[in-house]
């Protein structure tokens, strides 16, 4: 059993190995929704969400497997819980706010095969956390993806604002902020064990 601190847990999660900016997991809505701040905040929260209900499913899934000794159905598992939670909060954005579910797009929808959401599960099961431990790395991981997208929404707004050469503008300019980005936060893996 993973003995770690919850609060080693979640700056490890949010900083040190963020999904998007560390295992470059997640990369598809991070570069389509990043472009907007508020389109960013909405999406972190989302993700962050199904992170949490995805965490707590997976993690109940997996004692359950465990129990009738078939750990071989945990992937299938947990694609099943990870889609049915994305229609969940698709449900929830077109019933309550309209406006973000349009801005969304396509992007809401590919929640369902955001592989950080998937890599959750998976890292949480085979480091052994317990139920808490579990909890707070999904919040750690959900708060990582969302500072990733806040952070390239900000940045890609302001180039929106400069004066760029044409050459390097949409994708290049996309792609060059979050290799910066990337290494920027490089810098946090000596806070790790």
């Amino acid at each position: 059993m993973n003995d770690a601190a919850h609060w080693s847990i979640f700056v490890e999660a949010a900083l040190i190995n963020n999904f998007v900016l560390a295992y470059f997991l997640g990369i598809c809505p991070f570069f389509g929704v990043s472009a907007k701040l508020e389109t960013a905040l909405r999406m972190g929260g989302a993700v962050s969400f199904v992170m949490l209900v995805a965490s707590v499913c997976a993690f109940s899934i997996n004692l359950l497997l465990d129990a009738v000794a078939a750990p071989y159905l945990r992937i299938i598992s947990y694609i099943l819980v990870i889609a049915s939670t994305v229609q969940l909060v698709e449900m929830l954005m077109r019933k309550l706010s309209p406006a973000t579910f349009r801005a969304l797009g396509i992007y809401l929808p590919l929640i369902t095969t955001n592989c950080a959401i998937f890599g959750l599960a998976l890292f949480q099961t085979n480091r052994e956390y317990d139920f808490t431990r579990s909890v707070v790395y999904a919040l750690g991981a959900g708060a990582g993806f969302a500072l990733a997208l806040v952070l390239m929404a900000g940045v890609r707004e302001k180039l929106d604002l400069a004066n760029v050469p044409q050459l390097v503008k949409g994708t290049a300019a996309a792609l060059v902020v979050a290799g910066i980005l990337s290494m920027s936060f490089m810098g946090f893996a000596g806070l790790g064990r």
